[in-house]
């Protein structure tokens, strides 16, 4: 075999047969001081390191490498990349922590030694069946990272909810995002989301990233493993929303126990979606979120750069003054603002608020949705949009 990616195929090898079991591969390795070592050791030499009872002994030796390999150069010439956890430019974040995965599969146009470098990151994460309140503050709190003079990568699992409204903000906003897939490097989970993983993959300093050998499926366990690396490539997580129990809790509790910094959005103590957080800042897990725009500075990001637009009113005249009469305007300026201050009302509510007719709130509606100040959902509910918050 080339000497040159010996060491990776040999943890391709291990990763494949261990994976589930991370940290008895790093005993392994200091053990015999490299991944290559145990694959030249003899059988009576496997059995004795061991014991005659280790159901995996017998996957130990030339099949694996051959294997390992076959899959190496197979997904090398699909441009997938590969890091090890002997390679320099594998996180150090991650590393550090103990049960750090020996393997990443890497999809991006960034070199992968260069993913990690040098860029401070933050994992967002939250519940499938994030409320209007949730994608609000997921939203501002991406937007507040990306006004921060160290402007940090946003990390989160593709799942519905949270995890995507997160990512797609960070793509919009130009901050770089990673996807840490709990399904091989070759399949997206949910499918849904291939069109944003090709989009996300095609943008500098953006990847897929799993520690999965190709075919794996997506089950209960194959989160949980998910979840350990969004943590620790992490120095800070920020959970938005989740019930007592939830992949976003579990990250969460991770990551504390990895010693970063947790955040928590506060929720309604009658909401099953904010029970999780409020558990997480009562036993002091997590500080609170008590200001999306005041968080980059706690997380030590400096303080945030404001570019946003400050005043609604003037930016919805300032687009519609040249090609609606005045007075139109007006009312246009008067729906955003009821919108503003009544997140998720709907076009009945609006038309009791303003006096208005319903036919001249469904096109105003339209006409500021066009124009992206605000947002409407299939149940007609309007919020408006966090850049003109």
């Amino acid at each position: 075999m080339d000497k040159d990616i010996s060491p990776l195929v040999s943890a391709i090898a291990l990763n494949a047969i261990f994976g589930n079991e991370p940290k008895f591969s790093h005993h392994l390795i200091d053990a015999l001081g490299s991944a290559e070592a145990l694959f030249n050791l003899a059988e009576a030499e496997r059995l004795e390191l061991f014991g005659p009872y280790r159901p995996r002994v017998a996957q130990i030796g030339p099949q694996a490498l051959e294997a390992a390999r076959n899959e190496f150069e197979r997904l090398s010439a699909r441009g997938v990349q590969f890091l090890s956890i002997f390679d320099g430019g594998y996180p150090e974040a991650l590393r550090e922590c103990p049960d750090a995965p020996l393997l990443l599969y890497v999809r991006s146009i960034t070199p992968a030694a260069e993913l990690f470098a040098g860029r401070p990151a933050v994992a967002i994460v939250g519940t499938r069946d994030q409320s209007l309140y949730g994608r609000e503050c997921c939203q501002r709190i991406v937007h507040a990272l990306a006004e921060a003079p160290a402007r940090p990568a946003v990390i989160s699992g593709l799942a519905l909810g949270v995890d995507i409204t997160a990512q797609a903000t960070a793509l919009e906003c130009g901050l770089p995002t990673v996807g840490v897939s709990p399904v091989g490097i070759e399949d997206v989970y949910p499918r849904r989301h291939a069109a944003f993983v090709e989009r996300m993959v095609s943008t500098p300093g953006c990847a897929l990233v799993t520690d999965y050998p190709p075919g794996t499926a997506p089950v209960a366990f194959t989160f949980l493993r998910r979840n350990r690396i969004i943590a620790g490539l992490a120095g800070a997580t920020v959970l938005i929303e989740s019930r007592l129990k939830g992949g976003g809790m579990i990250t969460a509790r991770m990551a504390a126990g990895y010693g970063r910094d947790v955040f928590a959005v506060p929720g309604r103590i009658d909401d099953l979606r904010s029970q999780g957080c409020n558990l997480l800042l009562q036993e002091q897990v997590a500080a609170p979120v008590a200001s999306p725009e005041s968080l980059p500075a706690r997380m030590g990001l400096g303080r945030r750069r404001r570019t946003r637009t400050a005043d609604l009113a003037a930016a919805v005249r300032d687009r519609f003054s040249p090609a609606l009469p005045a007075g139109e305007v007006e009312q246009l300026v008067q729906i955003a603002g009821v919108i503003r201050a009544q997140r998720g009302i709907c076009f009945d509510e609006l038309c009791r608020e303003t006096a208005l007719s319903y036919a001249f709130i469904a096109r105003a509606a339209g006409l500021l949705e066009e124009e992206g100040f605000i947002g409407i959902d299939l149940l007609q509910r309007c919020t408006i949009n966090t850049k003109n918050a």
